[in-house]
């Protein structure tokens, strides 16, 4: 060891290079600190890497060794919060959005959105530069869990008719939904997952709920303390819809 590190004569100046050494080690040290401290921990994805893991190598562990079991209430939640991730992307990458909530991670969600961001101004007519965005929509509904499958229902503001009752057909707001419906469909989203209505409120906003609900769950509900008016019959004209009188409320607000 003398040999290869001698000591450094009186005036020569060799001594240095231990202490360049030890400065670049504290450098690198330093800079791994920042890397850390500026980083941020995501929890669902760091969440699904452990259960991947785990399921992986459970195999080959120590007949001693314990691994950490995830029922299957703990992987629909998983998959739930996957899913609002992936809605709270589609929202803020492609629509202008008032508001996004996580009301229940993993299982429920708010999306509040401008109802012209989605309609030409006073018309019933989505914007042509949505399609794209309700073709990213549909795929995520469509990619359910197994056993499990995720829920949209789009509820749009309406005023009372003579102050008493929402209106029940003719209006700018029904006609929205229904298109809104009708263009979810044709575009493959599944028939059991769309839900729409009307409640009280502002004509000029949408609000859009989200939800991760069992596959054998058979109706959806509505929120908003459930007095949302259900629009049934989405997929008839609109023309039709104002000769026929109101369809009987379907039980839990789901829409036919």
């Amino acid at each position: 060891m003398d040999d290869l590190f001698p000591s450094p004569k009186p005036g020569a100046g060799g001594g240095g290079s231990v202490f360049l050494f030890l400065s670049l080690y504290l450098l690198i040290l330093a800079f791994f600190i920042l890397l850390v401290s500026i980083s941020t921990l995501e929890k669902v994805k760091s969440k699904a890497v452990l259960d991947s893991l785990n399921s992986t190598f459970s195999t080959i562990l120590p007949s001693g060794s314990s691994v950490t079991v995830f029922n299957a209430e703990e992987e629909e939640i998983n998959a739930g919060e996957l899913f609002q991730q992936e809605i709270t992307d589609i929202f803020t990458s492609a629509i202008e959005v008032a508001k996004i909530e996580i009301v229940h991670p993993g299982r429920l969600m708010r999306v509040r959105i401008p109802s012209d961001s989605l309609f030409f101004s006073g018309k019933s007519k989505i914007r042509d530069s949505r399609f794209p965005f309700l073709d990213r929509i549909v795929a995520a509904l469509s990619n359910r869990p197994a056993g499990g499958r995720y829920d949209m229902e789009f509820v749009i503001g309406a005023e009372y008719v003579d102050g008493r009752s929402l209106p029940i057909a003719g209006t700018l707001e029904i006609l929205r939904a229904g298109v809104f419906a009708r263009d979810m469909m044709a575009r493959g989203a599944p028939t059991d997952s769309i839900s729409i209505g009307l409640k009280p409120g502002d004509p000029a906003e949408v609000v859009i709920w989200f939800y991760v609900r069992p596959l054998n769950e058979p109706r959806l509900k509505f929120n908003e303390d459930n007095f949302g008016k259900v629009l049934g019959k989405v997929m008839e004209p609109a023309k039709e819809v104002s000769k026929t009188p109101a369809p009987n409320p379907a039980p839990a607000g789901r829409a036919h």
